[in-house]
């Protein structure tokens, strides 16, 4: 069976982000500014500036996480995307393979014919 970008199951590979993702991630990115922290009141900077460093570089972070999705959006590489694309390459091979032998020289001369007037 081809890739059906809109029904997703286990066995087509990673599962869809839900919320326990979600809560996990933001424990994750919580915990790493405790960690941030206690890092740097380790090293010996003062409780009030460790804060504002861990603010900085978690703030940082965020904003670097931002322009990556921002670039991926624009520039279509993301998985929604992918998958589209994944199912038209498999509708069209299925298509092909589907088409009688007259039916694909039939469409080889029509590109070649379209390609010509293009170039034109």
């Amino acid at each position: 069976m081809f890739f059906d970008p809109y029904h997703h199951s286990s066995s087509q590979g990673e599962p869809p982000c839900d919320a326990f993702d979600a809560l996990a991630i933001a424990l994750g990115f919580f915990l790493l500014g405790g960690v941030v922290y206690a890092g740097l009141q380790g090293f010996g900077i003062e409780a009030q500036q460790a804060g504002i460093w861990t603010q900085a570089v978690l703030v940082g972070g965020l904003l670097i996480w931002l322009l990556s999705y921002v670039t991926r959006v624009f520039t279509h590489d993301m998985t929604y995307h992918q998958q589209i694309k994944e199912y038209e390459d498999k509708m069209i091979e299925l298509r092909w393979a589907n088409m009688t032998p007259e039916e694909r020289e039939k469409l080889q001369a029509e590109v070649v014919e379209e390609k010509d007037t293009l170039s034109s």
